[in-house]
């Protein structure tokens, strides 16, 4: 029997970006049961028009709508609006930087039927040369973040099993959450385990609703032969804004916290950032001894404190 998908896309002032990830989607539609529907996070700037001009360009029948949201409700309201607008056996979010490859849908069509009890199964994702993007992940932990704020080889080797992103070809018993850029979701676990956390502006919500449907007993897979490719940072700024080691968005941060209280309790904010300084301190003493140390992201010693004495409080979003 044909499992029926249901695609949200949502859309943020990014049109053109917009109708490119919906064309790859109904160009590999074939005869699946798919419906479409972009969720327009209150973009104000035209984009929203644009896109309900092409859909009403597009042939009678064309399994696409819009759903324009009255504010910039963030990546896990975006996605629950585009959800409760969908009737499907499965939910498949997609950024809208990212294009299907051919075949897609029938892998994943393929890969249900196969996993009816899986809850979350992932693609794998590419640039746009083919090469293939890290998007499976171990949990972020205070051990990592120890890690992350060492930047150092022998730390990495010996907490190795706490390390975050998995490098391809992922071992399938490690994953514990993947990227939401584009992830498909049971029908059935997301009516038992409730909607994306709206806590959460961006950043964090997929390894949150993760951890909630694992914890519900819930399985994560990927599927190797479904590929995304993914214009990274076509549709927010973190990526870039920390390859170049600038101040990261209060939302970020605000993410982090949340998480880290949400997965390791009351003392799981402070304990992450405790771990992390001590990290930085050895990187610090690297650098004292002339050994080369990673040149820390601007203001990060006091944002990781961002929400730390109300960890589920202001998601510190942009006019919020």
């Amino acid at each position: 029997m044909l499992r029926s998908i249901g695609v949200s896309i949502i859309n943020y002032k990014t049109a053109e970006l917009t109708i490119a990830c919906v064309q790859s989607v109904l160009a590999d539609v074939g005869n699946l049961p798919v419906q479409i529907v972009v969720v327009d996070n209150a973009s104000g700037d035209g984009s929203a028009e644009r896109i309900a001009d092409w859909i009403a360009e597009q042939p009678a029948g064309t399994p696409v709508r819009l759903v324009c949201s009255k504010a910039n409700t963030g990546f896990s309201g975006g996605h629950n609006l585009g959800m409760a607008a969908l009737d499907a056996d499965w939910y498949l979010i997609l950024n809208s930087d990212a294009v299907l490859r051919p075949g897609f849908l029938q892998a994943m069509q393929d890969a249900t039927a196969a996993n009816p009890r899986t809850g979350l199964i992932a693609p794998q994702i590419e640039t746009e040369d083919g090469d293939i993007q890290v998007s499976c992940f171990r949990f972020h932990s205070p051990w990592s973040e120890l890690i992350r704020g060492a930047g150092s080889g022998p730390v990495t080797r010996i907490l190795k099993r706490h390390v975050v992103a998995l490098q391809p070809p992922v071992d399938p018993e490690q994953i514990e959450w993947a990227s939401f850029a584009c992830i498909l979701l049971n029908a059935r676990m997301a009516k038992q385990i409730g909607p994306m956390d709206e806590g959460y502006f961006l950043y964090f919500e997929d390894a949150e609703y993760s951890l909630r449907a694992r914890r519900a007993g819930w399985t994560i897979m990927q599927e190797t032969q479904a590929v995304m490719v993914h214009y990274r940072g076509g549709s927010g700024p973190v990526k870039a804004l920390e390859q170049a080691r600038k101040r990261l968005p209060p939302y970020f941060y605000a993410s982090r916290t949340r998480f880290f209280r949400q997965a390791y309790g009351i003392a799981g904010p402070w304990l992450a950032n405790l771990m992390w300084s001590a990290g930085r301190l050895m990187a610090q003493v690297r650098q004292m001894l002339g050994k080369p140390a990673p040149r820390r992201i601007e203001a990060e010693p006091r944002d990781i404190w961002t929400n730390v004495l109300h960890p589920l409080g202001p998601r510190r979003a942009p006019g919020e």
